[in-house]
């Protein structure tokens, strides 16, 4: 008993401490900035790492945050890696970012190159398995894609974005694969991806991106505007509650 009770205590004490830093960064922020520890936003970003084991977040309109707290964060990304964050705003304009943020959860989106095309090769590596495009958008350099497939959650789908047959005429034709290895589930579910547009420079002007799909209406050719110069849109309203982030890679 008095062991569970000083456990109590303890966890009390961590939490008490943690409110008041909270509180006290934001104070010291801007006493007037109208922000309020309830205020809760989810948003996509990317994680971006920094050479001193730390990283910043920045949004799809460029929005930059920096994870203030918890001041010790078990998340390092070795590259940017995009993520689906919840948080709360403590502050703005802090140390050359837009905004201080309090980090309450953050989740990692996969995220890929763009993959080699096999040619002949593409149908058994890559897959030709239909899905269905529930949205996609340019944003922060990456091509971002939420789609619905036949998941049963034990067999990790194979998906992937490679250039188009035809890109070396028209360069900015792109192919989203998707290989569902044999997974014959009836559970139609969410997924979401993100594939690093960088390779396909723009030289900063803006240009129609094509992305071709397959669909279970069959082919489609869905076109963005892109510019590797700047960001181009920012994410829809997404319900994370029905967006399963595991079963793929």
């Amino acid at each position: 008993m008095i062991f569970n009770s000083m456990k109590t205590l303890k966890i009390l004490f961590a939490s008490v401490g943690l409110t008041l830093i909270t509180l006290a960064f934001n104070s010291c922020l801007n006493d007037d900035n109208g922000y309020s520890l309830g205020d809760i936003w989810m948003s996509v970003a990317t994680a971006r790492p920094l050479g001193d084991d730390s990283f910043y977040l920045t949004l799809d309109d460029s929005t930059t945050l920096w994870p203030a707290s918890p001041l010790n964060i078990y998340y390092q990304p070795d590259r940017p890696q995009r993520v689906q964050i919840n948080y709360t705003i403590l502050g703005d304009n802090y140390q050359g970012y837009d905004h201080a943020i309090k980090l309450n959860r953050i989740d990692t989106i996969l995220t890929k190159s763009i993959a080699e095309n096999m040619g002949t090769k593409n149908d058994s590596i890559y897959g030709k398995d239909p899905v269905e495009i529930a949205g996609i958008w340019v944003g922060d350099g990456f091509l971002n894609i939420l789609f619905k497939a036949y998941f049963s959650g034990d067999v990790k789908h194979f998906v992937n974005l490679i250039r188009d047959e035809v890109a070396s005429d028209t360069p900015y034709r792109v192919e989203f694969r998707h290989n569902a290895l044999g997974d014959d589930s009836s559970y139609l579910r969410y997924g979401i991806v993100a594939f690093d547009l960088s390779p396909i420079d723009t030289q900063g002007k803006d240009v129609t991106l094509t992305v071709k799909v397959n669909t279970f209406e069959g082919v489609k050719e869905i076109e963005k505007k892109y510019n590797s110069g700047r960001n181009t849109e920012t994410a829809p309203e997404l319900n994370w509650n029905d967006i399963s982030i595991k079963h793929m890679e």
